[in-house]
């Protein structure tokens, strides 16, 4: 387990079966955050009476992790990007998330298991930004797609699978053992990462030097030139050392292309998961359904965050692929940004959101509003993947800080979010809650098309285009 051990291979030369394990450790890291995040929902009812829990305490639970999971990544990237290490980040912040999920599980009042969520919410944070790292290390521009998609299944399948397990667990051994379980899970994570995982950070000025040095071996040594060859001989130019800043990757901010990027994200994920957190107390008062009820009505969600994924991976690819053989090789960031984006979020997402809230409100049968989640699931997917690889495309070398600064805009509104919708659910219904995330999302979409047009220009404008 040491701090930063070596890289002596160029990790995109590895294996087709080593990436596909390491996307495998990536996927199952970073379903943590979002599966902790609602696992408990289920026993809420039980943690205020056993815990005498007020409600703003509980709510407190609920939002801080949320937010705790935005400033978690920006703390674990900039060590990532300093340092140049991913392993022993990863390791370490499963042992605090199992530290954490005990302490938890051992908590006699809200405001105990409020601390303990925080640092748990920290623990499973590290794959959040540093796995997108790890993508761009092991993956090139034009195979990034797929990869991302399957690294956002973890995240996208971990809030919806959470609930399903935490109604039987609650149901069946009550709220603690959950947290219980989320340590178990954490164990054995840190193993299956501990003798699988390698350390894969890419120094590009290295690799790239390595790659380029390569070829111009193989042609000096293939040419003739008065019956001798000359040798050329470079130098890798290697970044300046600065000192280390833990807030380094807020910077990336002030780019507005990312900015921009980062608000639509936010948007996207905020509307799945502020509905997430609604629909228990929702189905209960208008379905009479139980826990696991509840749990296994985000089934259709999960399969929606599945489907997309897979369609979005392939697509993006495939697209980006495409136009960079128009262009004789030559590809952009903005290629990320593919058709299927456009109708996953300007059409799916507010479908889906309002089809979810009016069926609610009109007391239609559960069907229209599982159906109506399932179908926001689906364009969040499209959406959610083609901005977060646009954003690393964007600014290279700088993958888990970039992604960092994004999840932290995200986090925040998600947080945000779901603090209002109560508020507005109680005063108003889910309807106008339905109107106003779906308002948000074609607000945050008509930035990416700002951004598919003008981002050449913005990243020129910034130093990172030519």
């Amino acid at each position: 387990m040491a701090f930063r051990p070596s890289v002596t291979d160029d990790p995109r030369l590895l294996s087709k079966g080593k990436k596909r394990l390491i996307l495998t450790c990536l996927a199952l890291g970073s379903s943590l955050n979002g599966f902790c995040s609602t696992v408990y929902f289920p026993g809420i009812p039980d943690i205020r009476n056993e815990l005498n829990a007020s409600d703003t305490g509980l709510t407190l639970v609920s939002s801080l992790f949320i937010l705790f999971g935005g400033l978690g990544p920006i703390l674990w990237a900039s060590i990532s990007d300093y340092y140049h290490v991913r392993r022993f980040l990863y390791l370490i912040s499963l042992l605090i998330f199992v530290a954490a999920s005990i302490g938890c599980a051992l908590s006699n009042n809200i405001w105990m298991l409020v601390v303990f969520r925080c640092l748990q919410s920290i623990g499973t944070s590290a794959t959040m930004s540093v796995g997108a790292g790890t993508v761009a290390d092991c993956w090139q521009i034009i195979e990034r797609g797929s990869a991302f998609s399957f690294l956002f299944v973890g995240q996208f399948l971990g809030p919806l699978i959470g609930p399903i397990v935490g109604g039987g667990v609650t149901t069946a051994a009550g709220w603690r053992s959950v947290f219980w379980i989320c340590a178990g899970y954490g164990i054995f994570l840190f193993l299956f990462l501990f003798f699988f995982f390698p350390e894969t950070y890419r120094l590009d000025c290295k690799w790239d030097f390595v790659a380029l040095q390569s070829e111009i071996s193989l042609n000096t040594a293939t040419a003739e030139n008065g019956g001798s060859s000359e040798n050329t001989c470079l130098t890798p130019i290697l970044p300046p050392e600065k000192k280390f800043n833990p807030l380094q990757s807020l910077f990336l901010l002030k780019y507005l292309f990312v900015l921009l990027v980062a608000i639509e994200i936010g948007f996207c994920f905020g509307a799945m998961f502020t509905l997430e957190t609604l629909i228990p107390d929702l189905y209960y008062e208008h379905y009479g359904f139980e826990s696991w009820q509840t749990g296994l009505s985000f089934i259709g969600a999960g399969l929606g965050n599945v489907l997309g994924s897979i369609v979005s991976g392939k697509l993006s690819d495939y697209l980006l692929i495409r136009s960079n053989n128009k262009r004789g090789g030559i590809s952009k960031p903005e290629d990320r940004l593919t058709l299927n984006t456009w109708p996953g979020g300007f059409l799916f997402v507010p479908l889906g959101v309002l089809l979810f809230g009016w069926s609610i409100m009109a007391n239609f049968s559960v069907w229209p509003a599982i159906i109506g989640f399932s179908i926001l699931c689906f364009g969040m997917s499209q959406v959610y993947t083609a901005g977060s690889a646009y954003a690393v495309d964007s600014v290279p070398g700088k993958g888990a800080s970039v992604t960092a600064a994004c999840n932290l805009c995200r986090m925040t509104m998600a947080a945000i979010l779901s603090l209002v919708s109560p508020i507005m659910d109680s005063k108003l219904s889910i309807g106008y809650v339905s109107i106003l995330l779906a308002s948000l999302n074609i607000i945050g979409m008509s930035l990416l098309v700002y951004i598919k047009f003008k981002g050449v220009h913005l990243r020129r404008k910034a130093g990172l285009a030519t």
